[in-house]
């Protein structure tokens, strides 16, 4: 194993340490609402009235897809949760399901771009216009979407994180908001779009929807930092389940006989161990003869997208979506809308290694930088149509004309992609102040951008545009 290899994983075991440490720390859980479908005052973001979708979109094998996401767990431990394991009697086990990479963010990255790009941390990242995501997918079909991250202060907000009411304490305050795990905020083809960036909202407005009748037909839900276990362990996560999940799945106007619900994890919390994650299918539109069953075939978080765009027809976006190791749909979709997975299940010698931390090269990564591409316009996506190709994407920019990855760490730069833009919704309306650099996860003090970063930004962005 090369020796970058190997430093890579060991630095992940120690993080992994730190990360376990913490949580055994962590509170007792306290319900941050009186229901699910309560709006609460421990939320800090009020609700920004009712979403309005547009006309339902019938799938071939569903008509609504929700994904829950929780952070850094093992199998094994996931699996030794009664919670969980009750509820795998309720759903389909996926046994072989892998996330991407470590640590946190990538993951997310490539979740709803078919691509984390090199990133190598939790770091602020802004990903250029030009960039897809399966937004653009869905609203090229009329599919609705939302996003829903419990204890973001407003809808849109492009903040690093966010620090409110200790409610578990009712004593101080606490961060249980963070960006990292708000996928499609950290695109600016979202959230450099107004009408794009109010969809990714907070609970209060998950309440508010949910009683509506208002659910879109696709949705990305993040708990916050404790109830999604970052902070804290397996059984607060099953608290969580219990107060939130479990009402939701006896509730039509959340799951129905057509919904489909992804239960997963970002990443394992063990760096030396491939990342193999546990995942479950839950919801009404499972088929009845898969309820308390488990599937192993090989999935990855590219699953997620290429079991959506096989379920709607769509186009695909020419990436790790199209990767015909990574991208098997999930069987009983696959089974529905004739299309072929590869075969990989079980314990396969094929499964590649996807816990390999920091040393992709790509453009969000400032020690194997190389400058974004275009996807790959001759792909195969799992929904048959072609590939989404953003306005003003330069086509011709291939991985094959890619130059040797360059070290900008080295010279005391960093990526472009860490410059914070500047927008911002605080009331609903896009707002701009001083572009910022965010390089830390763990502070929010005073931000600075170098003059040769800005220089960079801007001829890097030329290039690509």
């Amino acid at each position: 194993m090369p020796q970058f290899v190997r430093c890579a994983l060991l630095a992940g075991s120690t993080l992994a340490f730190a990360t376990s440490a913490f949580a055994a720390l962590a509170q007792s859980f306290q319900p941050p609402a009186l229901t699910p479908e309560s709006i609460s005052t421990n939320y800090t973001g009020q609700s920004n009235n009712t979403l309005q979708n547009s006309p339902l979109v019938p799938g071939k094998a569903f008509d609504r897809f929700i994904q829950i996401w929780f952070e850094n767990t093992d199998y094994a431990t996931a699996a030794s949760s009664s919670v969980f394991q009750n509820l795998t009697k309720q759903g389909l086990l996926l046994s072989q399901f892998y996330a991407m990479t470590h640590p946190s963010e990538p993951n997310y990255i490539a979740a709803v771009g078919g691509d984390f790009f090199g990133q190598p941390s939790d770091d602020f990242r802004a990903i250029p216009q030009n960039i897809s995501t399966v937004v653009d997918l869905l609203e090229d079909k009329n599919i609705s979407w939302a996003s829903y991250q419990e204890s973001m202060p407003y809808d849109g907000c492009t903040l690093f994180n966010y620090t409110s009411f200790d409610y578990l304490t009712n004593n101080g305050t606490y961060t249980y908001y963070v960006r990292k795990h708000n996928p499609l905020i950290i695109y600016d083809s979202v959230s450099n779009v107004t009408e794009r960036a109010l969809r990714i909202r907070n609970f209060n407005d998950f309440a508010v929807d949910l009683n509506a009748s208002a659910m879109p037909q696709w949705s990305f839900i993040t708990p916050n930092l404790v109830d999604d276990g970052h902070d804290t362990t397996i059984d607060f996560i099953g608290n969580w389940l219990t107060f939130w999940l479990m009402p939701l799945l006896q509730d039509d106007k959340f799951n129905n006989n057509r919904t489909i619900i992804l239960l997963t994890f970002d990443e394992t919390e063990t760096y030396t161990i491939n990342n193999q994650i546990y995942t479950l299918v839950l919801g009404g539109g499972l088929p009845k003869h898969l309820v308390g069953t488990t599937d192993d075939t090989f999935y990855t978080h590219y699953s997620a997208l290429s079991t959506v765009q096989a379920n709607w027809g769509l186009k695909s976006l020419g990436r790790g979506d199209t990767n015909n190791t990574l991208n098997n749909v999930l069987e009983f979709v696959a089974n529905t809308t004739g299309w072929k997975n590869n075969g990989i299940s079980g314990n396969s010698s094929a499964i590649p290694l996807l816990n390999l931390t920091g040393n992709i090269p790509g453009p969000l990564n400032g020690e194997f930088y190389i400058p974004f591409t275009a996807p790959n316009t001759s792909a195969v996506g799992a929904g048959g149509g072609p590939v989404f190709v953003a306005d003003g994407l330069n086509t011709s920019f291939t991985v094959a004309g890619l130059p040797a990855p360059v070290n900008l760490t080295a010279s005391g730069q960093d990526t472009p992609w860490a410059a914070n833009p500047g927008y911002d919704y605080p009331n609903g309306t896009q707002t701009f102040t001083t572009p910022t650099t965010q390089s830390s996860t763990s502070g929010t003090g005073k931000l600075v951008v170098p003059i040769a970063t800005l220089l960079f930004t801007v001829l890097s962005m030329a290039c690509m545009l």
